[in-house]
């Protein structure tokens, strides 16, 4: 993937077909708008684009209403790509840039850096200083600057429209399924497996210990997960994936535990990937470690019930 992070960079898509947006997570309202700008750059025999920024313009405009994210910037690159994308604009977000007018905008970045013949955005779509360009006046600039503007209404899913604050919602509530069928695919977190307090491979089941950066995260509780090595084996499991304060051993800080399913070889992964399948249970605080044990052994079975009915769900999670 070819990543420009200047006008003057961007200058080498030209011509172009582009599509705008922020793009967190990737969705599927963001995978609507891509393979309506790949198809586009087809019949105009143009590249296709993707026009992102860096950081969020939230943390710049309205640093108190800055959302957390579901992606880094290089998973959006990384997913991005999977969608046919060779060529991304991640342009500085900064106060001076906020401060364009939409005609501005839409003549320096659009019509002379990128020489965009098509613009392809939501019907919610605003730009330019205070938000004060919206899709009506984009058309028209398009008009004057010799490209043609397409308009997409939302994606829905289940009669909800699809956007990354919806998902950060279900997320942080524990609703990684509806997450999921707006994603289309499972939500994932990934970092480092670090050494636990090394209760676990004593007294209940050994677990790999995540530390992550991750800014959304699941609610406390026990997941059916999916478990990839991040780095050259990239092997995967099954797993069940605890989130919570380990009540049952006195509390603390929140801790990531992961229990693999599979059958496992040494030596362990360095990083991972997690991807929230079901939700199970909360986080519950048990007597003793032997009766935590006994239920960590019944989610093993529920868990092994639920991977066998979704084969077909979890093969096309790993692609």
């Amino acid at each position: 993937m070819r990543i420009a992070r200047t006008l003057e960079e961007a200058a080498a898509f030209a011509p172009s077909a582009v599509t705008i947006g922020n793009f967190d997570g990737v969705h599927a309202g963001h995978k609507q708008l891509i393979d309506t700008v790949v198809e586009a750059a087809r019949e105009r025999g143009v590249h296709p684009v993707v026009l992102s920024f860096d950081p969020h313009p939230a943390a710049v405009v309205a640093p108190g209403r800055k959302p957390r994210l579901l992606t880094t910037q290089a998973q959006r690159c990384e997913l991005i790509e999977r969608e046919n994308i060779e060529s991304v604009v991640i342009l500085p977000f900064t106060a001076e840039f906020s401060r364009l007018t939409p005609e501005e905008f839409a003549e320096r970045v659009l019509a002379k850096a990128l020489g965009a013949r098509v613009v392809v955005v939501g019907e919610n779509f605003c730009f330019g200083y205070r938000q004060s360009g919206d899709t009506e006046v984009l058309a028209d600039l398009g008009l004057r600057l010799g490209f043609e503007t397409r308009v997409l209404p939302p994606v829905k899913r289940r009669g909800r429209i699809v956007s990354s604050s919806e998902i950060r919602r279900a997320v942080e509530s524990g609703r990684v399924q509806a997450a999921a069928r707006q994603l289309e695919r499972p939500y994932a977190i990934e970092g480092e497996v670090i050494s636990g307090r090394g209760v676990g491979s004593k007294q209940t089941v050994p677990t790999l210990n995540l530390h992550t950066t991750a800014q959304v995260m699941p609610a406390h509780g026990v997941y059916i997960t999916r478990t990839r090595e991040l780095g050259d084996r990239r092997r995967h499991w099954n797993s069940l994936t605890n989130i919570g304060n380990r009540p049952t051993f006195g509390g603390g800080e929140v801790s990531i535990e992961t229990y693999l399913l599979d059958h496992f070889e040494d030596p362990a992964p360095i990083r991972i990937s997690v991807e929230f399948l079901h939700r199970l249970r909360d986080e519950k605080k048990f007597d003793t470690p032997e009766s935590l044990k006994t239920q960590i052994l019944r989610d093993v079975g529920r868990a092994q019930t639920y991977l066998r009915r979704s084969t077909k769900w979890i093969r096309s999670s790993r692609s």
